[in-house]
């Protein structure tokens, strides 16, 4: 069993995998307060509701954008795994052609996904759209290599600001609201958020078509992406395990023969 994590500004996912298939699958809000003890026991409770044991895993990846709560990760995982966990970033053996003007720019979680979806989904063009905290937009050309891409912030974070810079505007339910046009405060809010989501998905995804010669596959995973795929035509798949798949992938290289 390999267990990986996936630490987000927001979230951390976890998962186990058993021979090829993730088996289980856990997420827990990053408190970057919280001590190795705390992550260490919420773990163990997700493991208990499950009958599993830390001892039956064999291997440990993480990938994170947190650097902060790195020393936490890695030291929980010494102490209450006794493993040395492998951490995505420089030396870690990727098989990833980066093109990028500066390649330690690329953000962990990127390089997890584009090998995740390159792995599923490659011989084509292959855009990756992952809806976190920010929202990346990865580009992948036929030959694999990755070119770059786009960061915007996250559909949460721009709701978050909308709050705290105007003085009326009350809190919604992000939703899709009866019509673009709203007839209310609350659905002309839900209009612009959620719309305007779509228009920006759309708007980048197709630049980027327009710059490939090949039509390009586009994969969608994070939090938000079944809600933003079921209202456009510009995703193709959603692949909300595309991270956790990444990652078992790049355990798999640096360690198996």
């Amino acid at each position: 069993m390999i267990l990986t994590m996936d630490v987000g500004n927001s979230h951390i996912v976890v998962g186990v995998f058993e021979q090829e298939k993730l088996r289980y699958k856990w997420s827990m809000e990053t408190v970057q307060k919280k001590t190795i003890d705390e992550y260490a026991m919420q773990l163990h409770a997700f493991f208990q509701f499950e009958k599993l044991q830390f001892q039956q895993i064999e291997g440990i990846i993480i990938c994170s954008v947190v650097p902060s709560m790195m020393y936490t990760f890695e030291q929980m995982c010494v102490r209450y795994f006794h493993q040395k966990p492998l951490v995505v970033g420089p030396g870690v053996k990727t098989g990833l052609n980066i093109k990028y003007e500066n390649q330690r720019e690329v953000g962990a979680d990127r390089i997890v996904n584009a090998i995740s979806a390159l792995k599923q989904y490659g011989g084509q063009p292959i855009i990756v759209v992952d809806f976190g905290t920010a929202t990346t937009y990865c580009f992948l050309n036929e030959r694999g290599e990755y070119l770059g891409g786009a960061i915007a912030p996250g559909l949460h974070i721009s709701t978050e600001a909308l709050y705290a810079q105007t003085a009326k505007l009350p809190h919604i339910e992000i939703t899709t609201p009866p019509n673009v046009i709203g007839r209310n405060t609350v659905h002309a809010m839900q209009s612009g958020i959620v719309f305007g989501w779509i228009g920006q998905v759309e708007g980048i995804v197709n630049r980027m078509k327009e710059q490939s010669e090949v039509e390009p596959f586009v994969v969608a995973t994070g939090s938000m992406a079944s809600f933003i795929a079921n209202a456009t035509t510009a995703i193709d798949i959603v692949d909300e395990n595309l991270t956790l798949k990444g990652l078992h992938l790049l355990y798999k290289r640096n360690y198996e023969k």
